[in-house]
């Protein structure tokens, strides 16, 4: 039976769809070429525009100088989950991907009843291409990116590779239109020259929807020689290359705006940047390519506490901004914003319909006030789960050891310094009553779910599953 609050969530995503496709789908009614750039695992404040001071990025800040800065854009606090967001429109707990990242042992993937963003773009007559990082399923090519809606495809479809040989544990993960392809070359300058390439031959009277999803600057800490020496003056050698492979990063997204300039289409080109969660702070989400117990962690969250993995501001509060010349003026937007307001906000200015998504979680926003949403989901899942409604966010852990909940005011204390739980019990309940709701709607993690199937048949003498899913209908 369907809650109370998801009948209304459905009612009001409805309306406000609605809402947005009755409007011109862009300033002028030509709809905008897209470019939706998402670094991996970068730090909040290694960025220039967010205060950086001894990494450069001139490309990205005058982009975000030009654009309209998102000082409150919202990700899962991992890898995959986020991808699916962007997608989906919907909350990765709704389909089971609420849960770390897709393994490479792992045989599940984002569910193919889900109707994804380039789907519905090309449906409104979009070319859709994705260059770079998939991690959104690999061992079935029904996951896969040509399978989903894009037209082109060329990049690693897991993610956590070697920037020089694209192998994972020696297994080349490198595909151009599900073909492996071996080359040579520094993985984020090879997807900034393809990108180059995609846009110099795209035909700019059709509109073109590009994913452009750098590995950059995850795991493995590698980069050219020449960007690490530009570096000379940073001790700490782990820092030092990282901020290499932020400057390359960074010379491949200029790279992509002189394309753009050069085809003529950049005042019509809406450009998305973001982070896909918060830097690492802890060596447990670093990767699993390399030992990092005993590596000092180069990513700098800012004023936020912990990074990648964590519910916490610094594992989910990502850099990033919007620029697209013929429609939005410079500015800076406090307004809250997550990453399943993409979708409905891109397909709204691309007058692409959404009647086959299943219900979203995603708000469309205008790019003046950017207003749309007053609460925040950072994740459910069995074991935790945190929501900000306003100014307050809540993190409940449901471990044991039992931890008292956590309540903060998030504009008077960004770094979570001080939980206010105590102070405020009836909020506390009925940010839990929210919470609880909502776990009741979610689908298990199949990456708890693909665990517990593994454990189960590496048990000695075990029996086979006794049902589908590896948990029983009574399991909560």
């Amino acid at each position: 039976m369907i809650s109370t609050h998801r009948l209304l969530a459905i009612v009001a995503q409805a309306l406000l769809v609605t809402t947005a496709l009755a409007a011109p789908p862009s300033p002028g009614g030509a709809p905008p070429h897209v470019v939706h750039i998402v670094a991996d695992d970068l730090g909040w404040k290694d960025v220039g525009f967010n205060g950086c001071a001894d990494i450069k990025t001139p490309h990205l800040d005058k982009l975000a100088a030009t654009g309209l800065k998102l000082s409150q854009f919202y990700v899962q606090p991992m890898c995959t989950p986020t991808r699916a967001a962007l997608m989906t429109g919907r909350y990765p707990f709704r389909y089971g991907l609420q849960t770390a990242v897709i393994p490479s042992v792992a045989a599940y993937g984002l569910d193919t009843s889900e109707w994804l963003l380039p789907q519905a773009l090309k449906e409104a007559g979009y070319k859709t291409a994705i260059i770079g990082k998939w991690h959104l399923g690999h061992a079935d090519k029904k996951y896969w990116p040509r399978q989903r809606g894009f037209d082109y495809q060329y990049g690693p479809l897991i993610g956590e590779l070697d920037y020089f040989t694209h192998e994972e544990h020696g297994v080349l993960d490198w595909y151009r239109d599900n073909v492996p392809v071996k080359e040579e070359g520094y993985t984020t300058t090879l997807l900034g020259k393809d990108a180059e390439k995609l846009i110099e031959t795209h035909d700019a009277a059709t509109p073109l929807y590009l994913y452009l999803a750098f590995n950059a600057p995850h795991t493995p800490y590698q980069a050219p020689k020449e960007y690490i020496d530009r570096y000379a003056h940073i001790a700490e050698p782990t820092r030092r290359t990282y901020a290499g492979m932020v400057s390359c990063l960074d010379d491949e997204i200029g790279r992509v705006v002189a394309a753009l300039d050069k085809k003529g289409i950049r005042d019509n080109t809406l450009i998305i940047f973001h982070s896909d969660n918060g830097g690492t702070s802890n060596p447990m989400f670093a990767g699993v390519m390399a030992d990092m117990s005993k590596v000092k962690i180069p990513c700098d969250n800012g004023p936020y506490r912990d990074g990648k993995g964590s519910l916490l501001e610094g594992g989910t509060r990502v850099p990033a901004f919007l620029n697209w010349p013929r429609a939005i003026k410079p500015g800076v937007s406090d307004s809250l914003i997550h990453a399943v307001d993409l979708y409905p906000t891109i397909a709204a200015n691309a007058g692409a319909s959404t009647a086959k998504c299943k219900p979203l979680d995603g708000v469309a926003f205008n790019f003046k006030d950017t207003a749309g949403r007053s609460e925040i989901i950072y994740n459910i899942e069995p074991f935790r789960a945190a929501i900000r409604q306003g100014d307050y966010k809540l993190i409940w852990k449901a471990m044991l050891p039992s931890s008292p909940p956590e309540l903060y005011n998030i504009v008077q204390d960004p770094g979570e310094k001080t939980n206010i739980a105590a102070q405020h019990p009836d909020k506390v309940a009925a940010m839990q009553e929210r919470l609880n709701a909502l776990a009741k709607e979610a689908a298990k993690p199949l990456f708890m779910v693909e665990q517990m199937k593994v454990i189960m048949k590496n048990m000695q003498g075990a029996p086979a599953l006794p049902w589908e899913d590896g948990f029983s209908a009574e399991t909560p």
